[in-house]
């Protein structure tokens, strides 16, 4: 049997979950997940693989298999009987030619996805049901001194927002803005919702961050800024994605662990972050 460790939040655990499923397909074993990672994802989702529970799970004699966070050939041929795949892949170079199962494995429960299409729903701009929706996720918290000080990097600024936003509006007649963010206060602060296009309607909450996500994937398009949580919301919502391209310097550790072209899809929009932004 093979599993994956269940380390990290939402964003992380679900391409975990993804890559465990696309590798031990690719190398005809069968796939089982921790009970943490269950914990994490079946509230969401209609996840199919079966759960290996603790106790098993510690009288197995796993054999570890790191993983760099892209597809690789040598992982089509893992060896060993009891593998347990460890590291934080997300990427779409693992699972991306399964997207149709990808895409059932991750589909929301009934009635987490009644919630959110009732939160778009009642929306409304300028006495108007919009037609097009864009979830915005805005990643901040721990990343607005972690870029900086230890990737060298940013994170997004409003002049990326509006910039993003703007890139929607030219194309979609009246769009609106969803907002979720780990960071709603700066965000009322710092995207502007003078022309009544904009709706701040995420919670924030880290600990339970499932409304804000369910709402992001009922959106048509998606704005995205930086971290698997917005990578997994835009490929879940399909449509066009926009997202905050080259946010480190050249001699950034971080590229070192991360390729965004294994992370970001070809046809999704990068705009790229001013590496000289002031104050985040």
């Amino acid at each position: 049997m093979w599993t994956i460790n269940a380390i990290g939040r939402l964003g992380n655990q679900m391409g975990q979950y993804a890559t465990l499923y696309a590798l031990a397909k690719a190398n005809g074993r069968p796939a089982y997940i921790p009970a943490p990672m269950h914990r994490t994802l079946a509230p969401l989702f209609r996840i199919s693989l079966p759960v290996l529970h603790s106790s098993t799970a510690s009288a197995v004699p796993w054999r570890n298999y790191r993983l760099d966070d892209w597809m690789q050939e040598r992982y089509r041929h893992i060896p060993g009987r009891y593998v347990r795949l460890t590291g934080y892949p997300c990427s779409w170079t693992f699972y991306h030619h399964l997207r149709p199962e990808i895409l059932r494995e991750f589909s929301l429960h009934e009635h987490v996805r009644r919630e959110a299409q009732a939160v778009l729903g009642a929306l409304r701009v300028h006495g108007a049901r919009p037609r097009t929706f864009v979830g915005v996720h805005v990643r901040r918290g721990d990343y607005v001194h972690v870029m900086p000080r230890v990737w060298k990097g940013v994170v997004a600024d409003r002049a990326y927002l509006r910039q993003a936003l703007d890139w929607f509006r030219a194309r979609y007649p009246a769009p609106v803005f969803v907002v979720t963010s780990n960071g709603m206060a700066w965000c009322r602060d710092n995207i502007d919702a003078s022309r009544g296009d904009v709706v701040f309607a995420g919670d924030g909450l880290e600990g339970s961050p499932g409304k804000d996500f369910a709402l992001l994937t009922q959106c048509n398009h998606t704005v995205m800024t930086i971290g698997t949580f917005g990578i997994w919301a835009a490929y879940l919502a399909g449509g066009d994605t926009v997202y905050l391209a080259n946010y480190t310097l050249p001699d950034s550790p971080f590229l070192k662990v991360f390729k965004p072209e294994a992370a970001f899809l070809p046809e999704w929009v990068g705009i790229a972050a001013d590496l000289g932004q002031g104050s985040p």
